[in-house]
């Protein structure tokens, strides 16, 4: 039943796979040689699971997706007190390569723009840049869940171009941010945004954000209070000077990149990266963010939406006789909620003959989860298996011959039927 879910990413991609609006990043001469016509849409969930569709597999170089994360390592390491007082928090409502700074403090306005990501590189302890690159590369591949590569033709291509950063630099270092060398700092810099990552490691980045800092297999990368505080910067200035239409419609922190990357996250449910090279002229992804925008409104994954988690979905399972499995469900039923439970059909398939869905205790269903669930006695009868809902409060609105109003009820049918 899992493939319902694919189903609707897949459909989704389809939608916006033709729009072929915005150009491809020029200014790194590298950069204008990818294929404009990549584009590759993963969705990590909490548990790990991953659905990918499109050009998932194909690498590209991470950019500014990089800085929340090196964000989030300068506060591991440095502390709140002192990164704040190198890095602002707020809203620039410039363009991202902007060389300026904040009028009243001298420093950058926030670490989501090159003046801030630029100072957060500066704060990573090391002796030396090739010691400071090797944390930061640790920890971006911690979160991939991978060793991530670097493309070194592009780390000499911003290199040799990155004149605009240069001056970023050095004017950081006249007003005291910067306490090295300007050009040591910048070489890691580039070197950072030269990583080669896919959609779907920015996707396991996400989740592992979506999770706390604690990645699928249960190690922690990184405390609870840096998570909330890099998910707070990349809600209000991740998506730069779009930041405010991007939380209105989309509604999920982000960071977007100009090697046409955006990485999404949903608190406690999942990790969204998308790619597509092609930018509008604010630097995101044109079709990246049209299917993040598709997504959050087809999926429901607004964050403002709804606060529970969805590992909380499937309150107990258990078997009632030979053949006859019972799954009760609780709280609010979301997009995620509705994934696990389909996929825990599909994962103990072989385990029943027929499976009673018990939804008395469900709070709420969002018409995502709605129209899920209603997949679900067309995949079970395609297996060969039967599904029973019992829905006492009728929130599935499913069809009255699949529903009962106890588990009772249900398994007296059941027992007739069979």
């Amino acid at each position: 039943m899992a493939e319902l879910v694919q189903r609707y990413l897949d459909q989704i991609r389809a939608e916006h796979a033709t729009n072929g609006d915005g150009a491809v990043a020029d200014y790194i001469p590298e950069l204008a040689r990818v294929d404009p016509a990549g584009f590759g849409l993963s969705l990590v969930l909490d548990d790990g699971f991953c659905y990918e569709s499109g050009d998932t597999s194909t690498e590209f170089t991470i950019q500014s997706v990089s800085k929340p994360f090196t964000y989030a390592l300068a506060l591991d390491r440095f502390g709140f007190e002192a990164v704040d007082a190198k890095i602002g928090v707020e809203p620039s409502g410039e363009a991202f390569n902007e060389i300026s700074v904040d009028e009243t403090t001298n420093i950058p306005k926030n670490p989501m723009i090159n003046a801030g990501a630029i100072a957060a590189v500066s704060l990573i302890p090391g002796d030396s840049a090739d010691e400071r690159f090797a944390q930061i590369h640790a920890f971006y591949s911690a979160f991939a869940g991978r060793d991530l590569p670097v493309d070194e033709a592009v780390y000499a291509s911003e290199k040799a171009t990155g004149s605009r950063n240069r001056a970023i630099a050095y004017m950081l270092q006249s007003f005291g941010v910067l306490d090295g060398d300007p050009d040591e700092t910048l070489d890691v810099y580039f070197r950072q945004c030269s990583i080669l990552v896919t959609s779907t490691d920015l996707a396991r980045m996400a989740a592992t954000l979506a999770r706390g800092g604690v990645d699928t297999t249960g190690r922690r990368l990184t405390t609870p209070p840096v998570v909330l505080r890099t998910l707070s910067v990349m809600v209000t200035c991740g998506m730069y000077d779009a930041a405010g239409d991007w939380v209105s419609a989309v509604g999920m922190p982000a960071k977007s990149g100009v090697g046409g990357g955006i990485a999404a996250v949903l608190p406690g449910q999942l990790g969204i990266g998308v790619y597509s090279p092609r930018l509008d002229g604010r630097g995101n992804s044109v079709r990246g963010v049209a299917v993040c925008r598709s997504l959050s409104e087809r999926l429901g994954l607004h964050f403002l939406s709804k606060a529970r988690e969805s590992r909380s979905t499937i309150r107990a399972s258990y078997d009632v006789r030979d053949g006859i499995r019972v799954y009760e469900l609780h709280g609010d039923l979301l997009f995620a909620g509705a994934e696990q439970v389909l996929r825990t059909l599909d994962d103990e398939c072989d385990r029943f003959e027929i499976a009673v869905l018990d939804v008395t205790r469900v709070d709420d269903v969002d018409s995502t989860a709605r129209r899920m669930l209603a997949g679900m006695r067309g995949a079970l009868a395609a297996q060969g298996k039967v599904g029973f809902i019992v829905d006492p409060d009728s929130v599935l609105e499913a069809p009255r011959e699949a529903t009962f109003g106890t588990v009772d009820e249900a398994l007296a049918t059941a027992g007739s039927d069979g």
